[in-house]
């Protein structure tokens, strides 16, 4: 997988086409990322003990992973990623359109 959590993302496909985002969270079984202010559901909450308040309460949703690319540093645009191996140094994620560092 070549997304992790942080990285920030442009939505190429679905309703929110056009917009980006940090990933929240990675579901790796599924294919699935969970992108702050992303694919926004809303969903109906009974009151527990822990939460008084219930209601409609507004979260983002998964979307699949497919429908997002990594955001290029540089120009914000969406990008493939790239690999940089360096002798005595970790391997790098890099922008394949201007070889910039994503990490």
């Amino acid at each position: 997988m070549k997304l992790k959590k942080g990285d920030k993302v442009n939505i190429i496909a679905g309703k929110d086409k056009g917009k980006n985002g940090k990933i929240l969270q990675v579901l790796r079984n599924k294919n699935r990322v969970v992108v702050e202010g992303i694919n926004v559901v809303k969903r109906h909450q009974k009151p527990t003990a822990s939460d008084q308040t219930g209601g409609i309460i507004e979260k983002e949703a998964p979307i699949h992973i497919s429908n997002v690319m990594l955001t290029d540093p540089k120009t914000g645009k969406g990008t493939r990623k790239g690999q940089e191996n360096k002798k005595d140094e970790k391997k790098v994620r890099v922008s394949k359109k201007s070889n910039e560092k994503i990490d």
